[in-house]
């Protein structure tokens, strides 16, 4: 304590001369973290915004330049296949299987009928589909058909009951169904937020089991004898069904008009630069850098589209509305088919009204039906009512779901790996260079603790961002030796405060011995750069970890693959320091710092040891469970079709310890279970403690720097 003082004072009055008042050397007062330039608690989010806009800008600019140069149909083929590669597996069609239709009940009404019936969209995964149809002595069969998608809601919501009465009243058959989870039938371990993200793991978009609901309702229709399919069918939906309609209508030639209503918007408006923690379905891995809603609608054609909204719609304004509605004008008129687009503004909020159904009818009897002059009957609201939920219940079977279908996909890739080199895995899932120059830093002046020096960092791998890093290193003149690079999801100082683990490796206290370097970083969202909340955060489905998680993956560089090369800049400055052994380095971490530090240690090649403190035991535990605790970022895209932790773990040349492995709901793993998971890694040398003290941790760390 003597010592440190003494520093302070000497440095103060080295630096201020003459100064005698405590105050006047208050104003020099330099501990406590480095002065960022940046405002680090808006510092990711700030740089995911735009890097997302500066995305979409290159999509709008691709849009524009096909249109421009005559390469309109590759550019139409490209958005569709980027759509389907997007969702994984769609059987349908002709490539679909067994329908196995099963009907529930059927109900009599005064001015349509209404079936309830069941069929698989996948094996085992039932759609519960509500099929509305005209009364046969008032409108003879067969009748076209319209696929009503119904958005994050049921299908016995009046903005669903409603316009398919109304559609069957005006002479087309139409068919609603409940999207996954949403307080429909549908809810077991179908929650499109927290069930929808697990589809990352296994190179899925869950948006999948939306589409291919709708698509099925297609097979399904075109078994059915009073259904007329020969010019196809039309689809409509509102909010999430609006969105199932523009995906779904790039994929399915048999989809003959298209209106969606009250969800399309340039997402750079929504979610990119109002922070809406949207849907991860939505949001499919790489998005932002292939197509935006404009292009779902503007590579629709030669299918006519309707886009629909409401005017006093509160999260879809209208003038994001009005935006994007110019947009897909633009694009129809460039490519010579402006009649073929139509928007319609009604006076109501986020909902499908009578008016919308009436429009879209007439959108039906123009491209479809063929009647543009048609009659229609004069229905009203109050002509039109809602029925039970009771009504039009189907009991769909809830076996297998969003968890099911991951859990086994994520079995099928563990066996089948793609058989990459790990490290060479590693890279493509995160976009990384060949190597990482050592990063621009501001370094602050070291102060004295006990037998350490310890200098607060700013490391700047990239424009935009600074990670605040905790420097310590033995005090004694022109030492030389070994250091930890560590990494700590909780905040770079939670190891180093109230002589935690990580000061305790370090020997900070321990006149006996020189000592090792310790560098704790903050890693981008970690620490003192954890974002600030916004807005929306405030909504029951809104939260930071949602909107970085899913809309980082919608950029193709999740926030995994970030965090990731800042673990590897922080480690070529760590290397670049005076006094550092670089072949005596340990990296290591607690939580997903941990996580980091494994895949920073085989992509480096070079470390004497790592270790994994109180990390997640493995990717596949969060596809598997049916509960977790870990946050929607901390679920890596596409990890699963080439390696998983325990893998990871037995791939490194370096000592591995995997300390006190957590499960997906962050509880501790038994020993017995920790050793089977990661055998393979045992087998390689690793340690796997299941109950591991910090001593246990610091001894290991001791034995690798002491090599």
């Amino acid at each position: 304590m003597y010592l440190a003082t003494a520093l302070i004072i000497t440095m103060l009055a080295a630096e201020n001369p003459g100064v005698e008042s405590w105050a006047a050397m208050a104003d020099h007062f330099n501990l406590g973290p480095a002065a960022p330039t940046l405002d680090l608690r808006n510092m990711l989010t700030r740089h995911i915004v735009q890097r997302s806009c500066a995305m979409l800008d290159g999509v709008a600019q691709a849009r524009r330049d096909a249109l421009t140069g005559g390469q309109l149909d590759a550019w139409k083929q490209g958005i569709r296949a980027a759509v389907r590669a997007a969702l994984g597996p769609m059987p349908f069609g002709t490539d679909g299987g067994p329908l196995n239709v099963r009907l529930a009940s059927r109900a009599e009404r005064e001015h349509y009928s209404v079936e309830n019936v069941l069929f698989e969209s996948l094996p085992g995964l039932d759609v519960n589909a509500s099929v509305y149809l005209p009364k046969p002595g008032e409108i003879p069969p067969p009748w076209p058909a319209i696929v009503v998608p119904v958005g994050h809601s049921n299908k016995a919501g009046e903005a669903y009951q409603k316009p398919a009465q109304a559609f069957a009243r005006m002479g087309y058959v139409a068919i609603t169904f409940d999207p996954p989870g949403a307080g429909g039938e549908k809810q077991p371990g179908n929650d499109h937020f927290r069930d929808g993200v697990r589809c990352y793991l296994v190179g899925h978009s869950s948006n999948r089991y939306f589409i291919l609901d709708a698509l099925r309702c297609i097979d399904y229709l075109a078994t059915r004898p009073d259904v007329d399919m020969k010019n196809g069918v039309g689809m409509t939906g509102v909010s999430g069904g609006g969105v199932t309609t523009m995906w779904a209508a790039l994929l399915d030639s048999r989809i003959r008009a298209a209106s969606p209503a009250c969800c399309a918007v340039p997402k750079a408006l929504h979610p990119v630069l109002d922070n809406y923690a949207e849907c991860p379905e939505v949001l499919s891995f790489g998005r932002f850098s292939k197509f935006d809603d404009t292009d779902l609608m503007a590579a629709a054609m030669p299918t006519p589209v309707l886009l629909m909204a409401g005017a006093a719609d509160e999260v879809f304004a209208e003038a994001m509305s009005r935006r994007i509605a110019e947009e897909v004008a633009a694009s129809f008129q460039g490519a010579g088919q402006a009649d073929r687009f139509a928007f319609f503004l009604d006076p109501g909020g986020h909902d499908y009204t009578l008016a919308m159904a009436k429009e879209f009818v007439k959108w039906m009897d123009r491209w479809v039906r063929g009647t543009p002059e048609r009659s229609l009957p004069a229905l009203q609201p109050e002509d039109l009512e809602v029925l039970p939920q009771g009504q039009l219940a189907c009991h769909p079977r809830t076996d297998c779901n969003m968890i099911s279908i991951t859990r086994d996909t994520a079995e099928t890739w563990r066996k089948k790996r793609s058989m990459k080199p790990i490290p060479k895995a590693i890279r493509a899932l995160t976009n990384m260079a060949p190597s990482i120059p050592v990063p621009e830093a501001h370094v602050e002046q070291p102060s004295l603790v006990w037998f350490h020096l310890l200098q607060e960092v700013l490391l700047r791998p990239e424009p935009g961002i600074e990670l605040p890093a905790t420097f310590l290193y033995p005090s004694k003149p022109g030492w030389k030796g070994a250091a930890i690079l560590y990494f700590d999801d909780r905040g770079r100082w939670t190891g180093l405060r109230t002589q935690g683990p990580l000061a305790a490796m370090a020997r900070f206290i321990d006149r006996d011995n020189e000592g090792y370097a310790a560098l704790s970083v903050d890693l981008r969202g970690w620490g003192d750069t954890q974002p600030a909340d916004v807005r929306y955060d405030m909504a029951g489905w809104g939260a930071r970890d949602r909107w970085i998680g899913y809309t980082s993956a919608a950029m193709g560089d999740p926030i995994f693959a970030m965090r990731l090369r800042d673990a590897l800049s922080a480690l070529a400055w760590l290397r670049a320091q005076p006094g550092i052994d670089p072949e005596r380095m340990v990296l290591g971490g607690h939580g997903m710092g941990g996580v980091i530090a494994l895949h920073a240690a085989a992509l480096d090649g070079h470390a004497a040891g790592v270790f994994c403190n109180e990390g997640l035991c493995s990717f596949e535990a969060l596809a598997r469970a049916e509960t977790y605790a870990w946050p929607a970022e901390d679920f890596f895209p596409n990890v699963l079709l080439h390696y998983d932790l325990p893998e990871l773990a037995a791939s490194l040349l370096a000592p591995v310890l995997i300390a006190n492995p957590l499960d997906a709901e962050k509880k501790p793993l038994e020993q017995d279970a920790a050793a089977s998971l990661y055998r393979d890694a045992v087998k390689q040398g690793a340690a796997v403690i299941a109950k591991a003290s910090d001593a246990v941790v610091r001894d290991f760390v001791w034995k690798c720097l002491a090599r």
